[in-house]
């Protein structure tokens, strides 16, 4: 049986009326750029982030992107970030002439490691940027504490985190800003690219709004050099049918990687996500951790035709576009390990019982 790494033809098929009427609304009014339903995705996903601002983005790069030159982020600055995140986390800090400073990871959560930070930390450092990785929000206490003390920036790239808590706070409302991601493979994901910023600093919010229409206030007249940043309505209003969904979602990811957790306990060489006790984990990926043998159960997955993805095969501080910024293998031991472990498995909430079975037969059969 073939088992697809996201089904979202499953999940339009529950969601098609409601979206079509929502994007016919949009052709009908013509109002294609901005407008009250763009508002609308902004307070609400801000309302579901306890959050008092929200402004749309683009996607979750122009977010990070957006959030970056609203702090005043340039050349010359550093940020402190993880080296295993997607590109965008470390590609947008270049983006403003900035330079990433990578720190390693925590080996269990694969988050930005706290006790790694402050050592990072130089005189031309302006902001720490931890990511929320596969849906687990990053310890981000110690990390709120050190920027404190140094005055810090925290930008919180939560492009995979929509929901998830640490302590009962929402990702994307405990720093000074956070970033997320419609992309559609998203948790809550769009029909295309889209982002959105979440603070509760009324100046920042401002700021971030200036920017994303090319820095303008008012329009045509340039205090700043921004970018077209802007989230568009087709985009908002399918968020807002979705959104209601989402905790609905969320759910039913637990009860997959639940019911994975079960099926692969106590199995040598297979190593289930690590879930801190405080945390919400919404599971935007179920990463097993399969030492040894990541590959040949990446393989045999393939051959089955059951979906899977690596992330990520090469962590960024390794990448060769960074490779003015001096690292070398060995630099971050517990990033680089895990670029060679981690293989993710479907946990999207429509996945049937038998598809589940049969992810579980093949990890089985090939991790021996």
């Amino acid at each position: 049986m073939a088992v697809p790494m996201l089904d979202l033809v499953a999940q339009y098929k529950t969601i098609r009326e409601e979206v079509r009427a929502a994007i016919d609304g949009v052709l009908d009014s013509q109002q294609c750029i901005g407008g009250p339903k763009v508002a609308e995705c902004e307070k609400a996903v801000a309302a579901y982030s306890n959050c008092q601002f929200g402004i749309g983005a683009s996607s979750g790069t122009d977010a990070i992107l957006n959030a970056l030159m609203s702090l005043g982020i340039q050349r010359g600055d550093e940020v402190i970030t993880t080296s295993f995140t997607f590109f965008a986390t470390a590609g947008c800090i270049v983006r403003t002439g900035a330079t990433p400073v990578f720190v390693d990871i925590d080996p269990k959560t694969y988050n930005l490691d706290p006790k790694l930070i402050e050592k990072a930390i130089t005189k031309k450092t302006k902001a720490i940027m931890p990511v929320h990785l596969f849906g687990q929000t990053a310890d981000m206490d110690p990390i709120l504490e050190i920027a404190r003390a140094h005055k810090l920036a925290v930008i919180e790239d939560a492009a995979q985190a929509i929901g998830a808590t640490y302590k009962g706070r929402k990702a994307g409302s405990m720093g000074t800003v956070g970033c997320f991601s419609f992309f559609p493979s998203k948790n809550l994901g769009g029909v295309g690219d889209g982002g959105m910023i979440t603070t509760n600093d009324a100046a920042l919010a401002e700021m971030c709004a200036i920017m994303r229409n090319h820095g303008s206030k008012p329009k045509y007249y340039h205090k700043f050099v921004g970018g077209n940043f802007r989230l568009d309505p087709i985009q908002a209003v399918v968020i807002l049918v979705k959104l209601k969904r989402l905790e609905q979602w969320h759910g039913a990811r637990r009860a997959n990687a639940a019911y994975y957790d079960k099926k692969f306990a106590g199995r040598k060489g297979i190593v289930t996500p690590y879930v801190e006790p405080h945390s919400g984990m919404i599971y935007n990926q179920y990463c097993l951790r399969l030492p040894g043998t990541r590959d040949k159960v990446e393989a045999h997955l393939n051959s089955k035709k059951i979906g899977n993805a690596i992330y990520y095969p090469v962590p960024l501080h390794l990448q060769q576009c960074f490779a003015d910024l001096g690292y070398k293998e060995g630099d971050l031991p517990h990033a680089e390990q895990a670029a060679k472990e981690v293989l993710a498995v479907p946990v999207y909430p429509e996945l049937t019982p038998a598809q589940k079975d049969e992810v579980v037969a093949a990890v089985l059969e090939a991790a021996g």
